[in-house]
């Protein structure tokens, strides 16, 4: 029996059980951008996995001391214990955040970090004697898939079968339009009961790269500010230096209260997550009453091997080399959008630092769109990996790929294009 035969058996995976899905590829390795399958053959990986290689497969300098970690400890329970890998993950994250972030909280994927700031958010309130549970979200929003996620997110195809049982939420217009998405804010908070306002930070990633103006994010956190309503930024896509900055919120005066890493966060080596809040948040949290305690653990919280590999990253990060191929793949991107401008299957071009999305025009929009498994399917027969978002295609790559390859994959792109408008 072949892997794929044996995958088919007993592997359930997300997006691929309709009858219609190709079967799985098996990659048996990766190095640098390229992923490369049983056959030999090689993907360029456009799309970081998923969101979460920062430096490429198999880096080198991460598997080292990942290793070195793993010969000291592999792993230790979190509650009244404590390591170096972890203490030193949170103090060298902290240089890179708005300083009234002063506390982290570990667990293991951005939709548990969201989850743990939801549940902060209504203990916090409830510690402080007020019942306030109502989350304020942004439309087309997407933080997760576990309930609490879900309900803060946009109702979709993800959540439709859960609908009856999350929990309210409401959603303002898209920043797009600032004015309405400020008054609908100002609205909602009037009515004394919101919680936290969450949203996706300059880029919405699962409802289709969509963007919009640090600008008009500070009026929206100013507006909460004024009120005492507190912000959670979810940062689990936008982190780690994809919009320009290694937080996306760094571009911004106004401050979160929370902010939730996952994805990039151990550049894309094992599962972590965090949740950081200011010191309010924290101290509401204080007492003898066990009751007023945050009661919310995973088995491998603050997993040392999993820090280690942050640690790595990070390290990796702040290289210069690093940050100058940031700003060369945004410099590309940009190059690369002003010659689709002509193209008449494109509906709009949309660029955030590293992140480049091009929205086409097609019968359906959305994740379901028809257009969707065509591109990828094409597109992956060319070597290249981009699993577009319903009729949106998008670009996130590692900071690591090389001109040569990034110009690849935009040919790729360019022809298909080029093809459907004719």
């Amino acid at each position: 029996m072949s892997l794929v035969e044996k995958d088919q058996k007993y592997i359930w995976h997300p997006f691929t059980q309709m009858k219609t899905a190709e079967p799985a590829l098996p990659i048996v390795k990766g190095e640098g951008t390229l992923l490369i399958d049983d056959m030999g053959n090689s993907y360029i990986d456009a799309i970081s996995s998923w969101w979460v290689n920062l430096h490429g497969h198999s880096h080198p300098y991460i598997a080292e001391k990942v290793y070195e970690q793993m010969q000291k400890l592999e792993h230790v329970v979190f509650a009244g214990f404590t390591h170096q890998p972890a203490v030193d993950l949170c103090e060298k994250l902290s240089k890179h955040m708005p300083d009234n972030q002063a506390k982290f909280f570990f667990s293991g994927d951005g939709s548990s970090a969201v989850e743990i700031a939801l549940k902060m958010s209504v203990q916090y309130w409830r510690n402080k004697g007020e019942n306030k549970t109502r989350f304020v979200a942004l439309d087309g929003a997407y933080h997760g898939e576990t309930f609490g996620a879900m309900s803060a997110g946009a109702r979709s195809i993800f959540s439709a079968p859960f609908s009856d049982l999350l929990f309210e939420s409401t959603h303002i217009p898209f920043p797009k339009d600032e004015q309405a998405a400020m008054q609908s804010l100002k609205t909602e908070i009037a009515k004394g009961d919101v919680a936290a306002f969450i949203f996706e930070p300059l880029v919405q990633g699962a409802a289709g790269m969509r963007m919009y103006k640090p600008e008009t994010l500070n009026k929206l956190l100013q507006i909460c500010k004024e009120a005492g309503v507190l912000c959670i930024a979810d940062e689990v896509m936008t982190g780690f230096g994809r919009t320009g900055t290694t937080f996306a919120v760094n571009q911004i005066e106004a401050k979160p209260d929370f902010i939730c890493m996952s994805k990039g966060l151990s550049g894309g080596t094992l599962p972590l997550s965090l949740t950081s809040c200011t010191q309010a948040i924290y101290e509401a949290f204080l007492g003898d009453d066990i009751q007023k305690a945050f009661l919310h653990g995973h088995s491998f919280t603050g997993n040392p091997v999993g820090c280690a590999a942050a640690l790595a990253s990070l390290d990796l990060l702040e290289k210069k080399e690093c940050q100058e191929a940031i700003k060369n793949i945004t410099s590309s991107h940009k190059t690369f959008a002003k010659k689709l401008e002509a193209l008449e299957i494109i509906n709009e071009i949309r660029q955030t630092g590293t992140i480049l999305a091009l929205e086409l025009k097609a019968d359906s929009s959305g994740y379901a769109s028809s257009i969707r498994q065509k591109l990828y399917t094409d597109f992956l027969n060319q070597g290249v990996l981009l699993r577009p978002l319903g009729n949106v295609i998008y670009i996130l790559p590692p900071y690591c790929i090389q001109e040569k390859e990034l110009k690849k994959v935009y040919k790729v792109i360019q022809d298909k294009l080029t093809e459907l408008s004719q």
